[in-house]
């Protein structure tokens, strides 16, 4: 019986994120200005005072990032629930890295900065998009992709779940697999409201500068095993950390063949720790044999409490 921790990616924030424990625990409240001395601004302003900067993808980053492991701190303190694995999705996984003692809060704080600034400019506005499609499997839409790229460049950069996916490239190209899929029979053909062409091809030079902010870091071992969204598997050591996450830029997201193989592995139960339930519904869609909770506030985290110790 083991439990995973999964953490939020980006699409996850809103205003008021993690405000009940901010005003609760005093330890979340150290987090929160560690956070902001590294980012000189204020970051709990950014999160509850309904502040445009939580949509611009350099802020978004570090503040799903500071919530997520906030809370996280806590469930483990208060409960003493400790996860036997962890995971994330995108940017979700520098919050399980920090989670599995890997990499320090005050040096993931900076870094995914940088890393949401370098995102963000990768590709002038307008000319990358993204889109969900719903009801159609992989085989299919990548075959509807390679086609339209012979165009304009599209291709699939997050499998979710087997009926979600989203694919990613220029905004052309992402339009036309759109009105593609929906010919194809997919049930809904969403674009998504993000800054750019994310884990493709496309951003593989704002990977290649990253590189240079990551060699900077020292990774330490791991407490618990950290799933990578590359490889869909567990990171076999710590000096897989820096290529992987330089790579995770660029690559398509396993999100789903990821929790396959947390499964495969022994975790019978996945708590979403952080902002949103995203992820709490996907896993429902990958396996509904597994238990799937979230934390995001406080009275749920005394909802499992109670569970565990009854």
């Amino acid at each position: 019986m083991k439990t995973a921790f999964l953490f939020s990616g980006q699409g996850a924030q809103y205003n008021g994120m993690g405000q009940d424990f901010y005003n609760e625990f005093n330890e979340v409240k150290q987090i929160f200005d560690k956070a902001s001395k590294q980012l000189d601004v204020d970051l709990a302003s950014i999160c509850f005072d309904d502040d445009s900067r939580l949509n611009e993808t350099a802020y978004t980053q570090p503040a799903i990032l500071t919530v997520s492991y906030a809370i996280e701190q806590i469930v483990k303190k208060t409960i003493g629930l400790t996860p036997d694995a962890v995971a994330g999705l995108s940017l979700g996984e520098y919050t399980a890295l920090v989670s599995s003692g890997s990499l320090r809060f005050e040096d993931a704080v900076p870094l995914v900065h940088k890393r949401g600034s370098l995102m963000e400019k990768a590709v002038p506005d307008g000319e990358g998009a993204m889109a969900a499609i719903l009801g159609l499997d992989a085989l299919a839409l990548t075959s509807i992709c390679e086609k339209v790229s012979n165009e304009s460049y599209v291709a699939i950069a997050n499998y979710n779940t087997p009926g979600q996916l989203v694919i990613s490239g220029e905004t052309d190209g992402v339009e036309k697999a759109m009105d593609q899929a929906s010919n194809e029979g997919a049930k809904k053909a969403i674009k998504l409201n993000v800054s750019g062409p994310f884990h493709t091809k496309l951003l593989e030079p704002a990977g290649q500068a990253f590189a240079e902010s990551l060699a900077e870091v020292t990774f330490e071992s791991f407490k618990y095993p950290v799933y990578s969204n590359v490889t869909a598997n567990s990171y076999p050591d710590t000096k897989a950390i820096k290529s992987l996450l330089t790579s995770q830029i660029s690559s398509p997201v396993k999100f789903e063949q990821m929790i396959r193989q947390m499964i495969s592995d022994g975790v019978t139960t996945f708590i979403e720790v952080g902002p949103g339930k995203t992820l709490r519904s996907f896993v429902k869609n990958i396996d509904r044999n597994v238990a799937v909770k979230n934390i995001e506030n406080i009275k749920q985290l005394e909802t499992i409490a109670k569970i565990m110790h009854s």
